[in-house]
């Protein structure tokens, strides 16, 4: 099998339902068998002097053909190098580490606050310049490795990375993953972020592709599932095929296991997980809680459950242990509950007034209601299981504190459709300037698309009441998008992506005003959606409309009018 025959298998599996019954080997058995590359302290690049930093990448292959371009990494890398030696460290990796910089939100104000300058002086122009370009050719040229974790959370330290790896650093080793992918039939983003996780690898540990190690994969994945699961973030799409393209590339060796069933995520929390989320101190509560969530989960969703967990652990226990710390009971005095259900019903959030003073202020909880639903059907759940095993419900079926008048939502939803009819009232009247809008929008950027395709790189162009643009000239090709460039500032736009979303603009707004479906049910539609029906007297044919079952839980089928058409 050839490798772009592995990687094809492994898009197909990857999209297909994964079987169930096979044991998975964890990340811990994988880096017993298949260890990753040690982290090391020091290596010739990075114990380089000031001087013979700069000499190296101020000069090919680190330097760029446009000038703009290259005055702007000039400028970062001076600026960074400035910034690392101020910081305590034998070599410029120490440095990095010492300066915290990872720790930080945005390593951007860790430099800026070490010049001198407040992060009011940066938003209004007062930030160093560059800092990111800069910072790329240092990790480029391995004269610094940041943290795997670091380079997954920080998106701007990944934004061009594969780019530059391929460029700088192992050209050839990218050129033939890149034909992989094109063998393979991979997507445009599909193929970049699995060389963007490669580049990541080789950032955080050097050296070049063939150097790669089964252990540096699982390292990767494993920083990417913490990332998720302590932040929620994606850190990058959890594709197998960057693996897959090295081991199709013969860089993993021949005992290096299959993708798909090696690296799998954590899957769905527990109800013990989901429950722990809110720390609660009484762990008999904390018990009756997981239990009940356990019992539920078979006729539920997963969302739902969290939405439970979310209700009952958080707003409802946690929130009695914060004011009435030692509470061990269910049977809540009625002066407890009413208080409780006085403050689920409110939020309150602390908001700064211009002079920096704090305030707090209290709203109105919208979905209040649901969390006094959910204790009820809490209490009265137990109090019904509690008759067919009452040894295990029994001791927790108590007198329920909220009442039904309380969760009468007869009221809430009169407030809710008056907020709805009001939001419709106020946006009537400035839709035909929203319809002119992308309408004028999406004209544009077709129009600036097709100039920048006809002009040649390096080339000016321009367009109907635009500005003058030049093509800018790419150091790779065969990325699929056009770029253009600001003669006078040398700032880059990415024309293809602004005629891609100025269409798909235009496309939702046109099918939401034409239609009236719901955002979620625009999100189903496909071109399954499109459906002929023909009249059986006449014969002619009828476009309908299908949209796919959401909030009613009701499929329904829409008349295409010819605008929508």
């Amino acid at each position: 099998m050839t490798g772009s025959e592995q990687v094809a298998d492994v898009l197909a599996a990857t999209a297909a339902t994964p079987m169930t019954g096979v044991i998975k080997p964890t990340g811990a058995q994988l880096l017993a068998a298949f260890p990753a590359r040690p982290l090391v302290a020091s290596w010739p690049a990075t114990e380089a002097s000031r001087a013979e930093v700069l000499a190296r990448v101020l000069a090919p292959p680190f330097t760029l053909e446009n000038q703009f371009s290259q005055q702007t990494r000039r400028l970062g890398l001076l600026a960074v190098l400035s910034w690392l030696a101020t910081q305590p460290g034998g070599n410029w990796q120490q440095r990095w580490q010492a300066s915290g910089a990872e720790a930080h939100s945005d390593w951007h104000e860790v430099v800026t606050a070490a010049a001198g300058r407040s992060r009011s002086q940066a938003l209004t122009g007062g930030q160093l310049p560059h800092l990111s370009p800069g910072l790329l050719v240092l990790i480029c040229a391995d004269v610094i490795r940041p943290s795997l974790g670091w380079l997954l959370r920080f998106a701007p330290a990944r934004r061009n990375l594969a780019t530059e790896m391929a460029r700088t650093r192992d050209s050839p080793a990218f050129a033939a993953l890149t034909e992989l992918c094109a063998q393979a039939r991979a997507g445009l983003q599909t193929g970049q972020q699995a060389l963007a996780r490669i580049a990541v690898m080789m950032a955080a540990k050097g050296g070049l592709v063939a150097e790669l190690r089964v252990g540096d994969c699982v390292e990767l994945l494993q920083a990417a599932a913490e990332l998720r699961a302590t932040s929620g973030s994606d850190a990058h799409a959890n594709s197998p095929l960057f693996y897959q393209l090295l081991r199709a590339h013969e860089v993993l060796g021949e005992d290096a296991p299959a993708a798909i069933e090696v690296f799998s995520g954590r899957g769905q929390p527990s109800c013990e997980q989901l429950i722990d989320r809110y720390r609660i101190d009484c762990r008999p509560v904390r018990d009756v809680l997981v239990d009940y969530l356990r019992e539920r989960q078979p006729s539920v969703d997963f969302s739902s459950l969290q939405r439970f967990a979310y209700l009952l652990g958080k707003l409802f226990w946690a929130d009695l242990e914060a004011h009435h710390p030692r509470i061990d009971s269910l049977k809540l005095p009625r002066d407890v509950a009413a208080a409780w259900k006085q403050r689920v019903m409110t939020r309150t959030r602390t908001a700064s007034r211009p002079g920096g003073e704090q305030i707090t202020l209290t709203s109105t909880r919208l979905d209040g209601r649901s969390a006094l639903s959910a204790v009820r059907a809490f209490y009265l759940n137990i109090a019904e299981w509690a008759d067919d095993d009452p040894a295990r419900w029994g001791p927790w079926a108590v007198r329920c504190p909220v009442s039904a008048s309380d969760v009468s939502h007869k009221k809430d939803r009169s407030r809710r459709k008056s907020r709805m009819d009001q939001r419709t009232r106020e946006r009537m009247p400035v839709l035909p300037a929203l319809v002119s809008w992308v309408e004028a929008e999406r004209t544009r950027t077709v129009d600036l698309l097709a100039a920048a395709q006809a002009a040649a790189p390096g080339g000016l162009f321009t367009t109907s009441n635009g500005p003058i643009l030049r093509r800018a000239v790419m150091s790779t090709e065969g990325t699929g998008r056009v770029w253009a460039e600001d003669p006078g500032t040398g700032q880059r736009r990415d024309v293809t992506f602004e005629e891609h979303r100025g269409f798909w603009t235009w496309a939702m707004v046109e099918v939401l005003r034409h239609t009236g479906i719901r955002i979620e049910e625009l999100t189903e539609l496909s071109h399954h959606s499109l459906i002929q029906y023909r009249l059986p007297g006449t014969g002619e044919l009828i476009p309908l409309l299908q949209i796919a079952p959401s909030k009613t839980d009701a499929e329904r089928l829409l008349v295409i009018s010819p605008e929508l058409a």
